[in-house]
């Protein structure tokens, strides 16, 4: 008889083998997320980890707990083999890796720090700028988040592979406990503001959380932006005898001190047709900023007072257009910015002018953060200056050179250049915004050629700076707002006066203050004495509140300023302020946990830091004005 064929091997046995395979490993591949978060932030700031002081390690280790058990049960239901809910926390599994680990990255490359709720609360009430952002810097977006979707998928399939099948109680109490789980990682507190001892993924997922508050009314924001101001009634105010003259202010957008040339030179490469328009300008080569964000800038440049006076004072202060105004002189505010921009159109729109045009008025589909073209601004003041009655003050502030900056393609000298704002690109971005820098250049000088042409133009004053300047990674930071270091508030500043428009003795003084220390807060005080207000009774009451002084003026001995970009007219995203007196710089951003002396003139590039000692009683007024620290928690 033939053989009976062998039956085959029982499956049980391989079952068995494979079940005992499949254990140890998926209970693995649980632990595989957070391992890899805190490689991740490791390998970011791992030398901020390792100097945590040790009353932050209790805060860091917590949330890599909270981390380990949203991430675990996440992918515990993802990898089920059957039911709707494995679809759904798989989405959820993916998409929160992506944007917890891929947006912390891409944020940390931008501004040495991760995306916390304040950036959040900040970023979202610019959501055009935000997107603007992303259009611009799309690639390395894709290449921070790209990375981390591609791991989270395949987690998501390993998991299926390797966990048991089969409807356990480990799967019930996974479906059940996954959503408190998501719900507590929106709602746990974190330390997340100064010294960020927390996952990088918990610091996100708390910014949403808080986010979504504000959005269904559950908490206020604390975004402060400028409002309506609310001035006093100003008398008519007698002005002092002068030599004829009227003032033309021309302000600029983020153009730091060197992309500008203050002084008269040979060749100045980013600035060259500005340098030629007025060569015989009188420079001040160590004029500073008192913040880098702009709201707060035409508060300080117009009203004399400093960033931290209180949001009543800053929106109740009588401002250079008021000034004008109840002296008789005739003013206008031409400005290419978009009046949309944080609430812009509330602060200027009372303002006593006869002429004044935002980026609407020039152009109605203007770009909200790079406003109209700035020479639409040019033209629009050409055909509008020389229908002003004498004497006259006027603003025109341009505004191409802010972020994302507008060049002209066929006049971009600085080479490479490029949008992307990835570190290894940083010099070829840093080329692409002096590129925006040279084509401003030409339009404000073609401006300023036509007022010398003009019947004004041998008595017209012009007073050229720019609201503040702009970082790129020399404190390891990009953009502006983030700090008071002096790629962000060393800017340029001349006063071009024609001959017979000053007097010996204003101009002798301005010639004096070329190498001395100036800060934003001397501008008001300056252009009140170029239209002969300033020792005017009537404005007394305000002139005390002021803490600069004349540049056409024997210069008093360095007051001490306060530098911010957390103010009452603005609510900063990342919180950083400091002290100046001459020279002596003490400044501190929300991470530092002390505060760093320069000495600008000595070390313009801020490297070595001092010490606490080397600036005197700057710390001790530092402590009275602000309480202490960025990082100290209020």
């Amino acid at each position: 008889m033939p053989a009976e064929p062998s039956s085959p091997p029982p499956a049980r046995p391989r079952l068995r083998s494979l079940a005992r395979f499949r254990g140890p490993w998926a209970l693995a591949l649980l632990a595989v997320p957070i391992l890899l978060v805190v490689l991740t932030d490791a390998r970011i700031r791992g030398d901020r980890l390792a100097s945590l002081p040790l009353r932050y390690l209790g805060s860091y280790s917590a949330s890599i707990a909270e981390s380990a058990v949203l991430w675990a049960l996440l992918l515990y239901a993802a990898s089920a083999r059957r039911g709707v809910f494995r679809w759904i926390a798989a989405a959820f599994f993916c998409l929160s890796a992506t944007l917890a680990i891929g947006v912390q990255i891409y944020f940390h490359r931008q501004y040495s720090t991760y995306l916390n709720l304040d950036a959040t609360l900040f970023g979202t009430s610019f959501s055009s700028s935000l997107f603007g952002q992303l259009k611009a810097d799309g690639r390395n977006f894709l290449v921070s988040v790209i990375p981390p979707l591609m791991l989270a998928v395949g987690l998501v399939w390993l998991g299926r592979t390797l966990m048991p099948s089969g409807r356990s109680r480990a799967s019930k109490a996974a479906r059940i406990l996954t959503p408190f789980a998501v719900l507590a990682a929106f709602l746990i507190p974190c330390s997340y503001r100064t010294v960020q001892a927390s996952t990088p993924d918990v610091i996100y997922f708390h910014a949403i959380g808080g986010l979504m508050k504000v959005l269904t009314g559950v908490r206020t924001s604390s975004q402060v932006r400028p409002g309506l101001r609310s001035p006093p009634h100003l008398d008519a105010i007698a002005r002092a005898p002068t030599p004829k003259r009227n003032v033309l202010f021309i302000l600029t957008e983020s153009v730091r001190s060197d992309a500008s040339c203050s002084d008269h030179r040979e060749t100045c490469l980013n600035a060259p047709a500005i340098n030629a328009a007025v060569p015989d300008r009188a420079p001040l080569m160590q004029m500073r900023s008192n913040a880098s964000t702009t709201a707060i800038e035409l508060a300080v440049l117009w009203s004399g007072l400093q960033p931290v006076a209180s949001r009543e004072a800053l929106h109740s202060a009588p401002l250079l257009f008021d000034y004008a105004h109840a002296a008789g002189v005739d003013d206008a505010y031409w400005t290419s910015h978009h009046m949309l921009f944080a609430n812009s159109r509330l602060f200027v729109q009372d303002l006593p002018t006869s002429k004044q045009c935002g980026a609407t008025d020039l152009d109605p589909l203007a770009d909200i953060d790079l406003g109209a073209r700035d020479d639409l601004l040019s033209k629009r003041v050409q055909e509008e200056i020389g229908t002003l009655k004498e004497p006259f003050f006027g603003v025109a502030h341009f505004g191409n050179t802010h972020v994302p900056y507008l060049v002209d393609p066929e006049d971009a000298p600085f080479q490479p250049a490029l949008e992307s704002k990835g570190p290894d690109d940083n010099e070829a971005y840093h080329n692409y915004y002096r590129n925006a820098v040279h084509r401003q250049d030409k339009i404000i000088a073609e401006l300023i050629r036509f007022v010398r042409q003009s019947p004004v133009g041998d008595h017209t004053v012009l007073v050229f700076t720019s609201d503040h300047g702009e970082a790129f990674r020399e404190h390891n930071q990009l953009g502006h707002t983030g700090s008071i270091l002096d790629e962000e508030i060393h800017v340029p500043f001349w006063i071009d006066a024609p001959k017979g428009t000053l007097t010996d003795e204003e101009a002798r003084q301005l010639a004096a203050s070329r190498d001395a220390p100036a800060f934003h807060t001397d501008v008001t005080p300056t252009i009140l004495d170029l239209l002969g207000v300033l020792d005017s009774p009537a404005i007394a009451p305000y002139r005390k509140t002021m803490i600069g002084s004349s540049l056409l003026r024997p210069r008093p001995a360095p007051p001490v300023l306060a530098l911010s970009n957390c103010s009452g007219i603005w609510g900063c995203a990342f919180r950083n302020w400091g002290m100046m007196q001459g020279s002596l710089k003490l400044e501190g951003r929300e991470w530092d946990n002390q505060w760093h002396c320069y000495d600008v003139l000595s070390d313009p590039e801020e490297k070595h830091d001092l010490g606490l000692a080397a600036c005197g009683e700057l710390p001790l007024l530092a402590e009275k004005q602000y309480g202490g620290l960025p990082s100290v928690i209020r």
